[in-house]
């Protein structure tokens, strides 16, 4: 990509600095052999050239444009041999509360998962208006009430990543942070998995969900097992109501959300 924005840049800075040496020799006082002409107006050769160029540069920055920014579209699955694994994020005040739909557990402020396996996050938020970033994975990803934003990484080696939240949320923020534990194999994966299924905590009701939702700061990591199907989906659906939409803001403060529906962000923007 870096050489292709400088490749791009070389399409205009080369002539232009050709054509600045060139016009100076040509027209130099000491060229006694120089066309003058005074009464010049109009070429037609001059305008092709200065109306065909840019054109093409706009066309081709145009293309890269499209292709590099739907290449780059959190949303899109990335290409793998390896099938993904989900992984549904809800953020709290002031906490990283994780699902793991297909294995039945769920997390507090910590995830695992086993290197060069994509990952697919499903994102949402139970609170106010947050951001979901692995800094050192990819892009970061908007967390909103109501609403569902997806996010595709794959960790190229095994390691501990660190997650934070990228937008403030509140006095508990600066501690809102969670870690990634990527697996050297799928064996290590499982071990973590049954680690957390043993867990006596039951994520099994909208009820305990709630509980582990109350504001809090600087939380430890916890483990759940037994969880309630469709969770996630629970999760976002119950801030589709205008009811709901009045959400609790931290410190007892109101966020006015009236009239956002609940739909699926899949497109949402991302910073990189």
């Amino acid at each position: 990509m870096i050489l292709t924005a400088f490749g791009l840049m070389m399409i205009v800075v080369i002539p232009a600095v050709l054509m600045a040496v060139g016009f100076a020799w040509k027209y130099r006082a000491s060229n006694k052999d120089a066309k003058y002409s005074p009464n010049w107006s109009h070429s037609n050769k001059v305008e092709a050239v200065v109306w065909t160029v840019p054109i093409l540069i706009i066309l081709f920055l145009a293309v890269l444009t499209w292709k590099t920014t739907h290449a780059l579209e959190p949303s899109k699955p990335l290409v793998h041999d390896e099938k993904p694994i989900t992984i549904e994020v809800v953020s709290m005040d002031w906490k990283w509360f994780f699902i793991y739909p297909e294995q039945g557990i769920a997390t507090v402020n910590e995830i695992a998962f086993p290197a060069n396996v994509p990952v697919h996050f499903k994102v949402t938020s139970n609170s106010v208006m947050n951001s979901f970033f692995i800094p050192r994975l990819g892009s970061q990803i908007y967390a909103m009430a109501g609403m569902q934003t997806q996010l595709h990484l794959i960790a190229d080696e095994a390691g501990t990543y660190d997650g934070i939240s990228a937008s403030y949320s509140g006095p508990g923020f600066s501690g809102m942070k969670f870690k990634a534990i990527a697996t050297p194999d799928r064996a290590t994966f499982d071990q973590w998995v049954e680690k957390a299924k043993q867990s006596p905590n039951a994520m099994d009701s909208m009820a305990a969900f709630e509980k582990v939702a109350v504001p809090s700061e600087y939380n430890k990591v916890e483990y759940f097992s037994n969880v309630k199907p469709d969770l996630f989906k629970d999760v976002v659906n119950k801030f589709m109501s205008h009811e709901s939409m009045n959400m609790s803001k931290p410190e007892g403060e109101h966020a006015a959300h009236d009239g956002m529906e609940g739909m699926d962000m899949s497109h949402a923007e991302t910073a990189h």
